[in-house]
């Protein structure tokens, strides 16, 4: 009699899951496959969303068998793409990740083996129309011979928002080992010379890294007459400073360097570095180097864990994470945690000095726990090249979907909706631990506080993360401890004074409506979750998801008032809304209408044009927001909209630019790297007395806005 009860639900959760995988191919060529390769187009979202397309070239090479970089060396040459016939596509440029160095009978080359993905740039003439995108590729294998090959390759992407396809995050990865201007990598060139003579010159390059560097090599572009060989490398400081001898291999007589530009790329496993440089003679101190000696020479000690920050300003960077951690507890993301927080002050009324000590412990420790593994994940991410900040979680639709049921669940069952009842065994073992004070709940109580804590920035948080997140695992580890440890010590604060909760009344009636009122601020919570996820998945998914939880919670409510099979149904059938939830977002983002980057006197941000403006006199506002971060909305509310600004940034010898950071970016997360920052909100004024920028605090004042235009423009 069960099974017809149950079997909708289980048709229910089965077109849910297959709405969920039924896209995973969408946004990828078929595969053209030999026996030494195959190669395939793969796009890093499903649908066109904007001007700008980031596509790949996969390439996956058989055991053995390389193909090449864009310098392929003595031998071979870089895959050879012609895009004529694609549709709605104006241009594209390709990019070249960090290559490895292959050696065979002394001759020297660059490529790739085992996997690769090219990563292409490209800009569509109409986003409001679908791209087909056709690429002939024409690329070279080689293993003990070399063999070309061709390949046909298709693809078409639909108009829509652009939300990230199953590609995207690998596309990420090889993005990141393009070897850039050295934001976000950890390395500098702090010198490079020539020395030698006309026959035998040798190029000397001096590099500071942060992480260490493990096996350092490098390469010169651009020299007709002249070739270098694999460098000689000399570390110190434990890897933090290197220098690469470069001896010349092949020199063609009457050759002269001095004067030439060159390209020069440094890359340390998968990442890299690369700079035009002009060649002069001289010698690289070795203090630019830290090489040749023990290393006391460098420019400072690098002893510390700050790999390159003295002792001082590694204890003031903790003092800042402290502090920002303090802070964050009284930023606008405190209302939806201080429910959690008020609701475990009141159930202490009553209770023993050390349970509520005990039980305080118990929720520091879970924020706590929870940054480590906030900077564990950050560290793994950045460790496999992909993009980190703070908050980035939030520019995932899944995620949002995972918070909005959260959510609701503990909003319903704070209203008494349901609660989870558990075997009698099970809860005389509970009713035990309870007596016995185990705190599984409190410590989970500061880990949903943490996660909740995360869209919203405060001062000294955005500096703190930045040091941590240029560097390696132990300042990783160790900022992100010090902002968990600011964040708990209200906790903390109660644990050393435990009489402030025992002096609260003893529960009773009256913390039903209590629970009440939390209840509505947790679903207000989830409310504004949802305009989030409406920003990038479009209004159609959002109110899917919230449709979704508005029937699960009025299937909790009248789970008590239901016949016996149908209230046995419920759970199954919440569990079924949940999975629906995580469908929506991918089943509705197609049917999504392509939407302007930016409207009104907004213009996207755009850093060349920056440095456009500003040299044609103008004063550039720039505000990178997104709808998840909190703090981004208050400044928007309280300053940037405020009258006095607006009329300033409305001036004709103003420009406002912004970069909406609420889907994924790299654009806006290079442009903060750039700056040093690897979270929002970022506010900065570029102008003729400030060509590289003012940055303003993460907590705007309409002082410091109207402040930084003045100083940044003319006279």
């Amino acid at each position: 009699m069960r099974m017809p009860a149950v079997l909708p639900v289980l048709v229910a959760v089965l077109a849910a899951l297959l709405a969920v995988t039924g896209d995973a191919r969408a946004a990828a060529s078929d595969w053209v496959e030999n026996d030494h390769a195959r190669v395939r187009l793969v796009a890093a979202s499903e649908s066109v969303g904007g001007e700008t397309l980031h596509l790949g070239l996969e390439m996956e090479l058989a055991k053995g068998w390389k193909t090449y970089w864009r310098s392929p060396g003595d031998a071979g040459y870089p895959p050879r793409l012609d895009w004529s016939g694609s549709e709605n596509l104006d241009s594209t440029r390709r990019h070249w990740p960090v290559p490895h160095r292959f050696q065979l009978f002394g001759l020297q080359t660059f490529g790739y083996k085992d996997r690769v993905i090219l990563p292409v740039t490209a800009t569509v003439a109409d986003p409001g129309e679908p791209v087909t995108v056709n690429a002939a590729v024409d690329y070279l294998v080689c293993a003990d011979t070399c063999i070309p090959h061709t390949a046909e390759l298709s693809l078409t992407l639909p108009p829509g928002e652009g939300a990230p396809s199953d590609h995207a995050h690998a596309i990420d990865r090889f993005r990141a080992r393009v070897p850039g201007l050295g934001a976000g990598t950890g390395m500098d060139v702090t010198a490079a010379k020539l020395s030698g003579t006309r026959e035998t010159p040798e190029l000397t390059v001096a590099v500071a890294a942060q992480p260490p560097l493990e096996s350092p090599d490098a390469v010169v572009e651009g020299l007709e007459t002249v070739e270098f060989g694999p460098p000689d490398v000399s570390m110190a400081e434990g890897g933090e400073r290197a220098v690469l001898r470069l001896p010349a291999k092949r020199v063609e007589k009457g050759a002269e360097l001095a004067g030439k530009q060159v390209t020069l790329t440094v890359f340390d496993g998968d990442r890299g570095l690369e700079r035009e440089v002009t060649l002069e003679r001289g010698e690289v101190p070795v203090a630019a180097g830290g090489a040749g000696g023990s290393g006391s020479g460098a420019a400072s000690s690098g002893s510390g864990p700050g790999g390159g920050a003295t002792a001082g300003e590694w204890l003031a960077m903790l003092g800042l994470a402290l502090a920002g951690g303090l802070i964050l507890n009284l930023m606008p993301c405190v209302l939806p945690v201080l429910s959690l927080k008020v609701l475990s002050v009141v159930g202490q009324g009553g209770r023993a000095p050390g349970a509520v000590r005990a039980s305080f412990l118990a929720s520091a420790a879970g924020i706590v726990v929870s940054f480590w593994v906030l900077a564990a994940a950050a560290g793994a991410l950045k460790a496999a090249g992909m993009a980190v900040g703070w908050g980035i979680q939030f520019q995932q639709p899944l995620f949002l979907v995972a918070m909005v049921v959260i959510v609701t669940l503990f909003a319903a069952n704070l209203a008494g909706f349901f609660e989870i009842r558990l075997p009698g065994a099970v809860t005389q073992r509970a009713d035990a631990a309870a007596r016995k004070e185990g705190h599984l709940g409190h410590f989970l109580t500061g880990a949903f506080a943490t996660l909740l804590a995360t869209p919203c920035s405060a001062p000294f948080l955005g500096t703190a993360v930045a040091f941590a997140l240029s560097r390696g695992w132990l300042e990783i580890g160790a900022i992100f401890t010090a902002l968990g440890v600011g964040l708990a010590l209200p906790y903390l604060a109660v644990a050393a004074v435990p009489g402030a909760a025992t002096r609260m009344p003893r529960p009773g009636r009256w913390m039903l409506r209590v629970k009440q009122v939390l209840a509505v601020a947790l679903a207000a919570t989830g409310v504004w979750l949802l305009t989030v996820l409406a920003a990038q998945a479009g209004t159609a998914a959002a109110v899917a998801v919230g449709g979704a939880m508005v029937l699960a919670t009025a299937l909790l409510w009248a789970r008590p008032h239901v016949p016996g099979a149908w209230r046995r149904a419920v759970p199954v059938a919440v569990l079924a809304l949940a999975v629906a939830a995580f469908a929506a977002p991918r089943a509705v983002e197609t049917r999504q209408a392509a939407q302007p980057a930016e409207t009104g006197a907004w213009q996207p941000l755009d850093r060349e044009r920056i440095d456009a403006l500003v040299d044609q006199g103008q004063t550039v506002f720039v505000d990178v927001t997104a709808e998840w971060c909190i703090t981004c909305q208050v400044n928007k509310v309280n300053v940037i909209k405020a009258d006095a600004v607006q009329a300033r940034l409305g001036a004709d010898s103003v420009t406002r630019m912004r970069g909406d950071w609420t889907s994924r970016s790299d654009r806006i997360a290079d442009y903060l790297a750039d700056n040093g920052r690897y979270g929002i909100p970022f506010n900065a004024v570029y102008g003729p007395n400030a060509p590289d920028g003012i940055v303003l605090p993460e907590l705007l004042t309409r002082s410091a806005v109207l402040d930084a235009i003045e100083k940044a423009g003319r006279g």
